[in-house]
Protein backbone atom coordinates (compact mmCIF):
# COMPACT_ATOMS: atom_id res chain seq x y z
CA UNK A 1 0.00 0.00 0.00
CA UNK A 2 1.29 3.49 -0.83
CA UNK A 3 0.40 6.70 0.99
CA UNK A 4 -0.26 10.16 -0.42
CA UNK A 5 1.36 11.94 2.51
CA UNK A 6 5.01 11.32 3.25
CA UNK A 7 4.57 11.80 7.00
CA UNK A 8 2.39 8.66 6.98
CA UNK A 9 4.61 6.78 4.54
CA UNK A 10 7.62 7.31 6.81
CA UNK A 11 5.87 5.20 9.46
CA UNK A 12 3.76 2.78 7.45
CA UNK A 13 5.54 2.60 4.08
CA UNK A 14 7.33 -0.38 2.59
CA UNK A 15 6.98 -3.55 4.66
CA UNK A 16 6.00 -2.13 8.03
CA UNK A 17 4.34 -5.12 9.74
CA UNK A 18 5.54 -8.71 10.02
CA UNK A 19 2.81 -10.66 8.25
CA UNK A 20 3.55 -13.96 10.00
CA UNK A 21 3.30 -12.69 13.58
CA UNK A 22 1.59 -9.30 13.24
CA UNK A 23 4.53 -7.56 14.93
CA UNK A 24 4.22 -3.81 14.31
CA UNK A 25 7.99 -3.61 13.90
CA UNK A 26 9.70 -5.83 11.34
CA UNK A 27 11.86 -8.28 13.33
CA UNK A 28 15.63 -8.42 13.15
CA UNK A 29 16.25 -11.57 11.12
CA UNK A 30 19.73 -12.15 12.50
CA UNK A 31 20.59 -15.13 10.33
CA UNK A 32 23.15 -15.80 7.64
CA UNK A 33 21.23 -18.56 5.85
CA UNK A 34 17.74 -20.01 5.41
CA UNK A 35 16.34 -23.56 5.38
CA UNK A 36 15.34 -24.89 1.96
CA UNK A 37 12.51 -27.41 1.67
CA UNK A 38 14.22 -29.24 -1.17
CA UNK A 39 16.45 -28.62 -4.14
CA UNK A 40 15.31 -25.32 -5.64
CA UNK A 41 12.53 -25.03 -3.04
CA UNK A 42 13.23 -21.81 -1.12
CA UNK A 43 10.84 -19.78 1.00
CA UNK A 44 11.92 -16.55 -0.63
CA UNK A 45 15.40 -16.32 0.88
CA UNK A 46 18.58 -18.36 0.65
CA UNK A 47 21.51 -16.34 2.03
CA UNK A 48 21.51 -12.95 3.77
CA UNK A 49 23.98 -11.33 1.41
CA UNK A 50 21.51 -11.98 -1.40
CA UNK A 51 18.40 -11.08 0.57
CA UNK A 52 17.29 -10.64 4.18
CA UNK A 53 13.74 -9.83 5.37
CA UNK A 54 14.82 -6.94 7.61
CA UNK A 55 16.93 -5.38 4.89
CA UNK A 56 14.18 -6.02 2.37
CA UNK A 57 11.74 -4.03 4.52
CA UNK A 58 14.14 -1.09 4.60
CA UNK A 59 14.75 -1.28 0.85
CA UNK A 60 11.01 -1.32 0.14
CA UNK A 61 10.55 1.68 2.45
CA UNK A 62 13.18 3.90 0.85
CA UNK A 63 11.94 2.96 -2.64
CA UNK A 64 8.43 4.10 -1.72
CA UNK A 65 9.64 7.31 -0.06
CA UNK A 66 11.71 8.31 -3.10
CA UNK A 67 9.06 7.17 -5.57
CA UNK A 68 11.40 4.67 -7.21
CA UNK A 69 11.15 1.17 -8.63
CA UNK A 70 13.50 -0.49 -6.12
CA UNK A 71 15.77 0.32 -3.19
CA UNK A 72 19.10 -1.14 -2.09
CA UNK A 73 20.76 -0.95 1.32
CA UNK A 74 24.52 -0.93 1.78
CA UNK A 75 27.03 -0.89 4.63
CA UNK A 76 27.79 2.83 4.11
CA UNK A 77 27.03 5.73 1.82
CA UNK A 78 30.31 5.17 0.02
CA UNK A 79 29.48 1.48 -0.42
CA UNK A 80 26.21 2.53 -2.09
CA UNK A 81 28.07 5.02 -4.28
CA UNK A 82 30.67 2.38 -5.19
CA UNK A 83 27.92 0.01 -6.32
CA UNK A 84 26.22 2.69 -8.40
CA UNK A 85 29.47 3.80 -10.05
CA UNK A 86 30.12 0.14 -10.85
CA UNK A 87 27.34 0.46 -13.43
CA UNK A 88 29.93 2.29 -15.55
CA UNK A 89 32.48 0.62 -17.81
CA UNK A 90 36.19 1.12 -18.34
CA UNK A 91 36.73 4.20 -20.48
CA UNK A 92 33.58 5.92 -19.24
CA UNK A 93 33.63 9.38 -17.67
CA UNK A 94 31.33 10.89 -15.04
CA UNK A 95 30.71 14.61 -14.52
CA UNK A 96 30.58 15.70 -10.87
CA UNK A 97 29.38 18.89 -9.20
CA UNK A 98 32.07 21.48 -8.49
CA UNK A 99 31.96 20.85 -4.75
CA UNK A 100 31.15 17.35 -3.59
CA UNK A 101 31.82 15.26 -0.50
CA UNK A 102 35.53 14.55 -0.16
CA UNK A 103 34.89 10.81 0.00
CA UNK A 104 33.21 10.94 -3.41
CA UNK A 105 36.21 12.74 -4.88
CA UNK A 106 38.61 10.23 -3.27
CA UNK A 107 36.58 7.29 -4.57
CA UNK A 108 36.75 8.58 -8.14
CA UNK A 109 40.31 9.94 -8.10
CA UNK A 110 42.00 7.13 -6.16
CA UNK A 111 39.92 3.98 -6.76
CA UNK A 112 37.85 4.11 -9.94
CA UNK A 113 40.69 5.72 -11.86
CA UNK A 114 42.47 2.35 -11.60
CA UNK A 115 39.67 0.91 -13.73
CA UNK A 116 39.91 3.81 -16.20
CA UNK A 117 36.61 5.29 -15.08
CA UNK A 118 37.35 8.98 -15.11
CA UNK A 119 35.72 12.17 -13.84
CA UNK A 120 35.48 15.82 -14.76
CA UNK A 121 34.47 18.57 -12.33
CA UNK A 122 31.61 20.48 -13.94
CA UNK A 123 29.70 23.62 -13.02
CA UNK A 124 26.30 21.98 -12.66
CA UNK A 125 24.92 25.27 -11.32
CA UNK A 126 25.18 26.50 -14.90
CA UNK A 127 23.29 24.18 -17.31
CA UNK A 128 24.92 25.75 -20.38
CA UNK A 129 28.43 25.26 -18.99
CA UNK A 130 27.51 21.73 -17.94
CA UNK A 131 26.40 20.80 -21.46
CA UNK A 132 29.72 22.02 -22.88
CA UNK A 133 31.53 19.53 -20.62
CA UNK A 134 29.72 16.55 -22.18
CA UNK A 135 32.17 14.64 -24.35
CA UNK A 136 31.57 11.29 -26.10
CA UNK A 137 33.05 9.34 -23.18
CA UNK A 138 30.75 10.96 -20.58
CA UNK A 139 28.11 8.43 -19.51
CA UNK A 140 26.82 9.82 -16.22
CA UNK A 141 26.49 12.90 -14.04
CA UNK A 142 26.68 12.82 -10.24
CA UNK A 143 24.98 15.77 -8.55
CA UNK A 144 24.82 16.95 -4.96
CA UNK A 145 22.16 19.56 -4.28
CA UNK A 146 22.73 21.21 -1.89
CA UNK A 147 26.39 20.39 -2.51
CA UNK A 148 28.78 19.67 0.32
CA UNK A 149 30.09 21.93 1.84
CA UNK A 150 29.17 25.20 0.08
CA UNK A 151 25.43 24.37 -0.20
CA UNK A 152 25.42 25.27 -3.91
CA UNK A 153 22.23 24.35 -5.72
CA UNK A 154 21.88 22.48 -9.01
CA UNK A 155 18.67 22.65 -11.03
CA UNK A 156 18.06 18.90 -11.06
CA UNK A 157 15.30 19.07 -13.66
CA UNK A 158 17.32 21.21 -16.08
CA UNK A 159 20.47 19.10 -15.75
CA UNK A 160 18.44 15.88 -16.11
CA UNK A 161 16.85 17.10 -19.34
CA UNK A 162 20.25 17.99 -20.82
CA UNK A 163 21.83 14.75 -19.59
CA UNK A 164 19.08 12.56 -21.00
CA UNK A 165 19.31 14.36 -24.34
CA UNK A 166 22.88 13.05 -24.48
CA UNK A 167 22.01 9.60 -23.12
CA UNK A 168 23.60 10.12 -19.70
CA UNK A 169 22.66 8.49 -16.42
CA UNK A 170 21.63 11.06 -13.78
CA UNK A 171 22.68 10.24 -10.21
CA UNK A 172 21.69 12.56 -7.33
CA UNK A 173 23.07 12.40 -3.81
CA UNK A 174 20.03 13.39 -1.73
CA UNK A 175 21.71 13.00 1.68
CA UNK A 176 21.30 16.62 2.78
CA UNK A 177 17.61 16.84 1.88
CA UNK A 178 16.18 13.29 2.21
CA UNK A 179 12.90 12.42 0.44
CA UNK A 180 11.06 14.42 3.09
CA UNK A 181 12.40 17.66 1.59
CA UNK A 182 13.33 16.75 -2.00
CA UNK A 183 12.52 13.91 -4.44
CA UNK A 184 15.09 13.84 -7.26
CA UNK A 185 13.44 11.01 -9.22
CA UNK A 186 10.37 13.22 -9.73
CA UNK A 187 12.71 15.91 -11.06
CA UNK A 188 14.22 13.61 -13.67
CA UNK A 189 17.02 11.72 -11.92
CA UNK A 190 17.60 8.02 -12.61
CA UNK A 191 19.24 7.05 -9.33
CA UNK A 192 19.16 8.58 -5.85
CA UNK A 193 21.92 8.02 -3.28
CA UNK A 194 21.90 8.53 0.48
CA UNK A 195 24.43 8.38 3.21
CA UNK A 196 21.70 7.06 5.49
CA UNK A 197 24.11 7.54 8.39
CA UNK A 198 22.95 11.13 8.40
CA UNK A 199 19.32 12.36 8.61
CA UNK A 200 17.62 9.07 7.74
CA UNK A 201 19.25 7.34 10.71
CA UNK A 202 19.28 10.59 12.60
CA UNK A 203 20.88 9.54 15.86
CA UNK A 204 24.61 9.11 15.05
CA UNK A 205 24.41 5.42 15.90
CA UNK A 206 24.41 3.62 12.55
CA UNK A 207 26.51 3.75 9.37
CA UNK A 208 24.51 2.95 6.23
CA UNK A 209 23.98 3.78 2.58
CA UNK A 210 20.91 3.59 0.35
CA UNK A 211 20.29 3.73 -3.38
CA UNK A 212 16.96 3.98 -5.22
CA UNK A 213 16.54 3.39 -8.95
CA UNK A 214 13.77 4.51 -11.27
CA UNK A 215 13.53 1.53 -13.64
CA UNK A 216 13.37 -2.26 -13.66
CA UNK A 217 16.46 -2.38 -15.89
CA UNK A 218 18.56 -0.41 -13.41
CA UNK A 219 17.12 -2.47 -10.53
CA UNK A 220 18.28 -5.72 -12.12
CA UNK A 221 21.76 -4.34 -12.78
CA UNK A 222 22.20 -2.88 -9.29
CA UNK A 223 20.82 -6.01 -7.60
CA UNK A 224 23.45 -8.06 -9.42
CA UNK A 225 26.21 -5.67 -8.32
CA UNK A 226 24.96 -5.60 -4.72
CA UNK A 227 24.91 -9.39 -4.48
CA UNK A 228 28.20 -9.85 -6.33
CA UNK A 229 30.22 -7.30 -4.37
CA UNK A 230 28.52 -7.94 -1.03
CA UNK A 231 28.65 -4.57 0.72
CA UNK A 232 25.19 -5.05 2.21
CA UNK A 233 23.66 -3.54 5.33
CA UNK A 234 23.33 -6.02 8.23
CA UNK A 235 19.89 -6.85 9.70
CA UNK A 236 20.36 -4.99 12.99
CA UNK A 237 21.52 -1.83 11.23
CA UNK A 238 18.58 -2.14 8.82
CA UNK A 239 16.26 -2.29 11.84
CA UNK A 240 17.87 0.82 13.37
CA UNK A 241 17.51 2.69 10.11
CA UNK A 242 13.82 1.82 9.76
CA UNK A 243 13.31 3.05 13.31
CA UNK A 244 15.15 6.29 12.54
CA UNK A 245 13.14 6.95 9.38
CA UNK A 246 9.85 6.73 11.30
CA UNK A 247 10.68 10.01 13.08
CA UNK A 248 12.33 11.73 10.11
CA UNK A 249 9.45 14.16 9.55
CA UNK A 250 9.18 15.47 13.09
CA UNK A 251 12.95 15.63 13.44
CA UNK A 252 13.48 17.53 10.22
CA UNK A 253 10.73 20.01 11.02
CA UNK A 254 12.64 20.93 14.17
CA UNK A 255 16.06 20.75 12.46
CA UNK A 256 14.94 23.13 9.71
CA UNK A 257 13.30 25.62 12.09
CA UNK A 258 16.55 25.76 14.06
CA UNK A 259 18.67 26.03 10.90
CA UNK A 260 16.61 28.93 9.56
CA UNK A 261 17.05 30.77 12.86
CA UNK A 262 20.79 30.03 12.95
CA UNK A 263 21.27 31.17 9.35
CA UNK A 264 19.48 34.45 10.09
CA UNK A 265 21.60 34.95 13.21
CA UNK A 266 24.85 34.35 11.34
CA UNK A 267 23.83 36.58 8.43
CA UNK A 268 23.22 39.47 10.79
CA UNK A 269 26.34 38.91 12.93
CA UNK A 270 29.11 41.51 12.66
CA UNK A 271 31.81 38.83 12.90
CA UNK A 272 30.58 36.77 9.95
CA UNK A 273 31.99 37.33 6.46
CA UNK A 274 29.68 35.01 4.49
CA UNK A 275 26.87 32.49 5.00
CA UNK A 276 25.92 29.65 2.66
CA UNK A 277 22.35 28.45 3.19
CA UNK A 278 19.84 27.96 0.34
CA UNK A 279 16.94 28.86 2.60
CA UNK A 280 18.04 32.50 2.68
CA UNK A 281 16.38 34.71 0.04
CA UNK A 282 19.78 36.32 -0.51
CA UNK A 283 21.43 32.99 -1.39
CA UNK A 284 22.23 32.60 -5.09
CA UNK A 285 20.57 29.18 -5.20
CA UNK A 286 17.42 30.24 -3.35
CA UNK A 287 15.01 30.43 -6.29
CA UNK A 288 16.08 27.11 -7.85
CA UNK A 289 16.03 25.36 -4.49
CA UNK A 290 12.57 26.79 -3.77
CA UNK A 291 11.26 25.16 -6.96
CA UNK A 292 12.63 21.70 -6.24
CA UNK A 293 12.78 21.36 -2.45
CA UNK A 294 10.42 21.95 0.45
CA UNK A 295 12.82 24.40 2.11
CA UNK A 296 16.50 25.18 2.55
CA UNK A 297 17.29 22.12 4.62
CA UNK A 298 19.48 21.98 7.67
CA UNK A 299 23.12 22.37 6.65
CA UNK A 300 24.87 25.74 6.88
CA UNK A 301 28.42 26.80 6.12
CA UNK A 302 29.95 30.17 6.94
CA UNK A 303 33.18 32.11 7.31
CA UNK A 304 34.27 34.42 10.08
CA UNK A 305 36.01 37.68 9.30
CA UNK A 306 39.80 37.75 9.22
CA UNK A 307 40.16 39.13 12.75
CA UNK A 308 38.57 36.00 14.23
CA UNK A 309 40.57 32.83 14.92
CA UNK A 310 38.75 29.66 13.88
CA UNK A 311 40.89 27.42 16.10
CA UNK A 312 39.76 29.39 19.13
CA UNK A 313 36.18 29.25 17.82
CA UNK A 314 36.22 25.44 17.60
CA UNK A 315 37.93 25.06 20.98
CA UNK A 316 35.43 27.39 22.68
CA UNK A 317 32.25 25.59 21.64
CA UNK A 318 30.58 23.81 24.56
CA UNK A 319 27.25 22.47 23.25
CA UNK A 320 28.07 22.07 19.56
CA UNK A 321 30.41 19.14 18.99
CA UNK A 322 33.42 19.25 16.69
CA UNK A 323 33.13 15.97 14.78
CA UNK A 324 32.95 14.34 11.39
CA UNK A 325 29.51 13.53 9.95
CA UNK A 326 26.20 15.36 10.23
CA UNK A 327 22.47 14.81 10.49
CA UNK A 328 22.20 13.61 14.08
CA UNK A 329 19.88 15.09 16.69
CA UNK A 330 22.90 16.82 18.22
CA UNK A 331 24.48 19.89 16.66
CA UNK A 332 27.82 19.16 14.99
CA UNK A 333 30.46 21.40 13.47
CA UNK A 334 33.41 20.61 11.24
CA UNK A 335 36.27 22.22 9.33
CA UNK A 336 35.85 20.93 5.76
CA UNK A 337 39.33 21.69 4.44
CA UNK A 338 41.02 19.58 7.15
CA UNK A 339 38.26 17.07 7.82
CA UNK A 340 35.51 16.03 5.38
CA UNK A 341 37.22 17.46 2.28
CA UNK A 342 40.89 16.97 3.15
CA UNK A 343 41.21 14.35 0.40
CA UNK A 344 40.55 17.03 -2.23
CA UNK A 345 43.82 18.71 -3.35
CA UNK A 346 44.27 22.21 -1.97
CA UNK A 347 44.33 23.87 -5.39
CA UNK A 348 40.94 22.34 -6.27
CA UNK A 349 39.48 23.28 -2.88
CA UNK A 350 40.52 26.88 -3.33
CA UNK A 351 39.29 26.98 -6.92
CA UNK A 352 35.76 25.92 -5.96
CA UNK A 353 35.67 28.08 -2.82
CA UNK A 354 36.35 25.62 0.00
CA UNK A 355 38.60 27.97 1.95
CA UNK A 356 40.62 27.20 5.06
CA UNK A 357 38.26 29.48 6.97
CA UNK A 358 35.07 27.68 5.98
CA UNK A 359 33.03 26.24 8.87
CA UNK A 360 30.21 23.70 8.32
CA UNK A 361 27.33 23.45 10.78
CA UNK A 362 24.86 20.60 11.15
CA UNK A 363 22.15 22.15 13.31
CA UNK A 364 20.57 19.73 15.78
CA UNK A 365 17.21 19.71 17.52
CA UNK A 366 18.32 21.24 20.81
CA UNK A 367 16.64 24.42 22.04
CA UNK A 368 17.58 27.11 19.51
CA UNK A 369 18.50 29.60 22.23
CA UNK A 370 21.13 27.20 23.56
CA UNK A 371 22.55 26.70 20.06
CA UNK A 372 22.75 30.43 19.36
CA UNK A 373 24.20 31.19 22.81
CA UNK A 374 26.95 28.65 22.20
CA UNK A 375 27.78 30.16 18.81
CA UNK A 376 27.79 33.65 20.30
CA UNK A 377 30.16 32.88 23.16
CA UNK A 378 32.54 30.95 20.86
CA UNK A 379 32.58 33.76 18.28
CA UNK A 380 33.18 36.35 21.00
CA UNK A 381 36.14 34.41 22.40
CA UNK A 382 37.64 33.92 18.96
CA UNK A 383 38.05 37.64 18.21
CA UNK A 384 41.70 38.64 17.87
CA UNK A 385 42.21 41.92 19.68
Amino acid sequence: MSYNNIETALIHGGISIDERTGAVNVPIYQTSTFKQDGLGKMRGYEYSRTGNPTREALEALIAELEGGHAGFAFASGLAAETAVLSLLNSGDRVLISSNVYGGTFRLLSKIFNHFEINYTISDTENPEAFEKDITPDVKAVLIESPANPLMTITDIRAISEIAHKHGLLVIVDNTFMTPYLQRPLELGADIVLHSATKYLGGHSDVVAGLAVVKTQELAEKLAFIQNSTGGVLPPFDSFLLIRGIKTLGVRLDRHVANAEAAAKYLTEHKAVKSVHYPGLPTDKGYEVNKRQAKNGGVMISFELKDNYDINTFFESLKLITLAESLGGVESLVCHPSSMTHASIPEEIRKKVGITDGLIRLSIGIENIDDILNDLEQAITKSEVK
